[in-house]
């Protein structure tokens, strides 16, 4: 026995070497020719022996050859002119390759996908979005947005009307991780949740990963949405903008030399400036509005060597007597990207994320302050490792500072009553690797170990049935709680024949960050706070399924993916919590188990005068917490049953384009009074188990119509105005629902509070 294995660990030594000794790596970068800028995930085809490979998404790719030779390559990217050449390959070598852009689709500039990216590729549940698709969407008062956006896609729930919160398969909404080149955002909405952060015209690609993303970042269970700006090298100077009813925007970017570029941008809205117009002293005296900073310059210091700065600064501001309310995001990082060798390349950086936010009180003799803060600095160092088709590695290490100010407030003379803050620790170590056995079968596997740390100073409370009974204060520095966690993930796909694949997966994510919310609409004072002694971290299994299918020749995309969520020490909040200025916050806390589960149909048209997709959800999401609803299982916040997307694009003529967007869905759980008693002649509701009842399901159309004057201009000029109707047939989406009771009959009544009827918008992009 001792010597059967003593052999197959020589074979297995010697076939390792064999690959590595005898594989010539051909490696580099795929760039638009006029910009520089990268194209992530364009297509590289070996004719023979028959190969293939997308590039990442700073536009790198990896091709590997097991013998000297002349080989055949294509290089395409959708809105580009394919190229082909032939390489004389006898060793490892960095070839780039610049594509040029098609004059007949010069809209088309920013992201796309290899025809069969979705049958090959060992992801599931992961959604892209480019940037001109977002575009062509119909938009909430002419504002294109991100978030609005990925709440098309399947398995993708609004939190609430108009809304920019959103639920990822029955998950909380803070159960989301979103990132900024890599910088996390804690709350990426303006205008109290109607608008997102992200300005449409700084992005080059929009990516959701639904459970099963990269092992590279962690610390969320339900999804990462992962956002990047452009990295491009421009020729000249330029501008991209727009002038919309509720907001404008102007982005600036050129060169500096032929190796750095710079890009700047900003937009604000201006609902403030037509307030001064009012008749009313109050109304003009009261301002309203929010505004976004952005700004990135990278460098090329040599083939191997990229060096970008990237940085993000966006607040909103509301005062009306009596006071006044701020809330605001800042991100900003420092990477260095690097390519050490033909196989190996490696990337470093520095990333540094803030949420804030203020209120204050404007009466005379009772002056008010609030603010609240959460921070990160994190560095993190990621290594991509490709040495055939068997061992295609990424691994590397983050750490993280976080620091939470829950809560100061000042009273003019009388308080000065401070929630005490906390810092923590977060580091990560992953390891992934993707194994091509053949042109049919491949898997991916991987772990990443996880460990959370409390730093002091801090009192930690003892709880007896949520009542604090005693108290340990930490010093400053001393580490007094640690958490480790193992994180795995498991994948493959089944290739059948050329145009069909079947895939699963499992993987296990851990949490240790949640927000005080115990209502689905979410707030901007909602508060993070940090796994405890006292509160031990989230976790979810999940396992998932999927086929998918494309037809006439990758014209249509279709796909069915199951998955089932078992969550492990889920939070909520005990029945009428404190979760304001509360430091006995953790005795509300409440956790127990969850599970979530259902199917997910898509219908895709990738080309044509027709595109679009058509998309539905079939979901159940319950929870069950001792100490929640009398302990039995309830309906989690963001459980709908049903919900159907149809998006439809459709060019009328080269000057024309008319798009459309139809929702349904399933009402959201909710809590209504299911009785009543009287006291001294007073009525008081009686109110049914947690989330026993539903609101009105939700439906709505959107319609956008873009008209281009000159859509094949040679001048550097080019504009086109979009007209939209959000919620064309006027439909009376409940928001709220209220009882009150009638004071002659003594009988209670419900009143539904909407907040959208028919908004037309119109606005003019432009760009030179």
């Amino acid at each position: 026995m001792r010597l059967r294995r003593s052999v197959i660990l020589l074979i297995f030594i010697a076939f390792i070497h064999t690959g590595l000794a005898q594989d010539i790596v051909v490696k580099g970068r795929v760039t638009e020719h006029s910009t520089g800028e990268a194209l992530p995930l364009a297509l590289l085809h070996v004719k023979s022996p028959k190969q293939s490979a997308v590039t990442d998404d700073d536009g790198y790719y990896t091709l590997t050859f097991d013998k000297p030779g002349t080989y055949q390559i294509s290089v395409s990217y959708v809105g580009f002119k394919e190229i082909s050449e032939k390489l004389e390959v006898n060793q490892s070598q960095t070839i780039d390759f610049q594509l040029y852009n098609n004059m007949q689709l010069s809209e088309i500039v920013v992201t796309a996908t290899a025809p069969d990216e979705r049958i090959k590729n060992l992801s599931m549940g992961v959604d892209k979005l480019t940037a001109v698709e977002i575009k062509k969407m119909p938009a909430l008062m002419g504002e294109v947005d991100v978030l609005k956006s990925i709440q098309l896609l399947p398995g993708v729930q609004t939190a609430s009307e108009g809304g920019s919160g959103y639920s990822v398969r029955g998950g909380s909404t803070d159960q989301n991780l979103v990132l900024i080149d890599n910088t996390s955002i804690y709350n990426p909405s303006h205008l109290l949740g109607f608008f997102s952060i992200f300005n449409n015209d700084v992005l080059s690609s929009v990516e959701l990963y639904k459970g099963d993303f990269p092992l590279k970042h962690g610390g969320r269970l339900s999804s990462l949405l992962d956002v990047h700006t452009k990295d491009d090298q421009p020729e000249r100077f330029g501008a991209v903008g727009g002038i919309g009813l509720i907001s404008s925007r102007l982005i600036l970017e050129g060169p500096i030399g032929d190796r750095t570029s710079w890009i700047v941008g900003g937009r604000r809205s201006y609902a403030d400036l037509f307030l001064k117009l009012s008749s009313d002293e109050a109304l003009r005296k009261s301002w309203v509005y929010f505004f976004d900073l952005n700004g990135k310059i990278t460098h090329r210091i040599s083939n191997r060597d990229i060096v970008d700065f990237n940085g993000y600064y966006g607040k909103d501001n509301f005062s009306a007597e009596p006071g006044a309310f701020h809330y605001g995001n800042g991100a900003a990082s420092l990477t260095w990207r690097h390519v050490i060798s033909e196989t190996l390349s490696s990337r470093l950086s520095l990333n540094y994320s803030s949420y804030d936010y203020g209120i204050e009180s404007l009466l005379e003799g009772a002056e008010v302050t609030w603010r609240s803060n959460i921070s990160d600095y994190m560095l993190r160092f990621d290594i991509t490792h490709h040495i055939n088709d068997l061992w295609n590695m990424t691994y590397g290490a983050t750490s993280i500072l976080h620091g939470f100010k829950p809560g100061h407030v000042k009273m003019l003379g009388t308080t000065d009553y401070e929630v005490e803050g906390t810092n923590s620790m977060e580091h990560g170590l992953y390891l992934s690797n993707e194994q091509k056995f053949s042109d049919v079968f491949s898997i991916k596997y991987g772990t990443r170990v996880s460990i959370f740390q409390n730093i002091g100073q801090a009192t930690v409370y003892k709880y007896d049935e949520g009542e604090p009974i005693d108290s340990v204060t930490y010093k400053s520095g001393e580490i007094y709680n640690t958490y480790v966690a193992l994180e795995p993930r498991l994948g493959f796909v089944w290739r059948i024949g050329e145009s069909s694949s079947v895939k699963g997966n499992y993987v296990h994510n851990v949490q240790f960050m949640q927000l005080t919310n115990n209502s689905a609409s979410g707030s901007p004072l909602d508060i993070w706070f940090p796994a405890s002694p006292n509160i031990r971290p989230q976790s979810v299994d999940m396992f998932s399924a999927g086929y998918f299918r494309n037809f006439a020749d990758n014209m249509y995309e279709t796909s069915v993916e199951l998955y089932y969520k078992k969550q492990h020490h889920v939070v909520d909040f005990a029945e009428h919590a404190n979760l304001m200025l509360n430091k006995y916050l953790e005795g509300e806390v409440r956790t127990g188990k969850g599970q979530a589960y259902g199917a997910e149909f898509m219908v895709r048209k990738n080309s044509g005068i027709l595109t679009g997709f058509v998309n539905y959800t079939l979901s159940r999401s319950e929870r069950t917490i001792p100490g929640v609803n009398k302990g039995e299982t309830y309906l989690s916040p963001y459980d709908k049953t049903h919900s159907i997307n149809v998006v439809a694009n459709y060019e009328l003529s080269k000057k024309l384009r008319l798009s459309a967007i139809w929702v349904y869905a399933t009402g959201n759980p909710t809590t209504y009074p299911s009785g009543r008693f009287q006291i001294d002649g007073d009525y008081y509701p009686i109110y049914s188990g947690r989330n026993q009842y539903r609101r009105p399901d939700y439906h709505r159309l959107d319609l956008s119509l873009t008209f281009t004057p000159h859509p094949e201009t040679q001048k550097r000029w080019r504009g086109e105005w979009n007209f939209s109707l959000y919620n064309a047939y006027n439909k009376k989406n409940a928001w709220m629902i209220t009882y009150n009771q009638n004071d002659d009959t003594g009988l209670p009544y419900a009143e539904m509070v909407y907040l959208f009827g028919i908004v037309p918008s119109i606005t003019y992009n432009f760009k030179f």
